[in-house]
């Protein structure tokens, strides 16, 4: 019994890294490193998509319920919110074109697609910022586990050659501790690639939900547009 717990306690985390090889150290901490850099990037990404999906719901609602658009814009133009970029963009694009007597609508219309298609990529662009992070943490991450693995496999096989020994006793230590390497690598990489597909999906769908946005925003300036012909 006594035997079994120290074999237990060898093959303890703490005491694969501590045994481990420097090099394998190394990339076991840079592995970490990359897992605490990720679990930080979803845990400030979900919450602010979420948010950001609740209030953009809500100035959606408010907007199309509004009498007055001037007013609403004048108001609400400063949240810090997707829709009100793209109704700012807009709202920009409409009085500059709409400023002198003679109107070119075909032109303005373009133009104000043009903006609001413009704004609605670069708040994308702008929410979607170290998303890549967890796409390389996700690709990357496995192949430098299996590259300290794969070291300290080799260290092994040296240590067992210097040794003239190939018991289990003698090889398997050696060995669990490479693996171990393999393990952070898929430990860090597993929820980066859930996460990355996740939250991908979430920009899609508000991505979806801030070009409606626009397409009838459009509509309701061509619309008067043509009242003011």
């Amino acid at each position: 019994m006594p035997e079994f717990q120290a074999s237990n306690d060898m093959m303890s985390p703490l005491t694969l890294f501590l045994h481990a090889d420097i090099v394998v150290k190394v990339v076991m901490l840079g592995l970490l490193a990359a897992s605490i850099w990720t679990w930080a990037i979803i845990f400030t990404h979900s919450i602010r998509l979420k948010r950001i999906n609740r209030a953009t719901e809500k100035y959606e609602a408010d907007f199309w319920a509004a009498d007055d658009i001037d007013a609403f814009h004048t108001k609400r133009s400063n949240e810090k919110l997707p829709s009100a970029a793209i109704l700012t963009a807009g709202m920009d694009e409409w009085r500059r074109s709409t400023r002198t007597r003679n109107i070119d609508r075909s032109g303005t219309r373009e133009r104000l697609a043009t903006r609001m298609n413009a704004a609605v990529a670069a708040e994308l662009d702008r929410l979607g910022d170290r998303l890549n992070i967890l796409a390389t943490v996700g690709s990357v991450a496995p192949f430098v586990g299996l590259f300290g693995t794969v070291w300290g496999i080799m260290r092994s096989f040296t240590s067992i050659a210097a040794q003239n020994n190939t018991s289990l006793a003698v090889v398997a230590p050696g060995i669990a501790e490479a693996l171990f390497a393999t393990a952070i690598g898929l430990f860090a990489a597993i929820p980066a690639v859930i996460a990355y597909n996740r939250l991908t999906h979430g920009l899609d769908r508000l991505e979806a939900r801030l070009s409606r946005f626009a397409d009838r925003f459009h509509a309701t300036l061509s619309r008067e547009l043509e009242a003011e012909g």
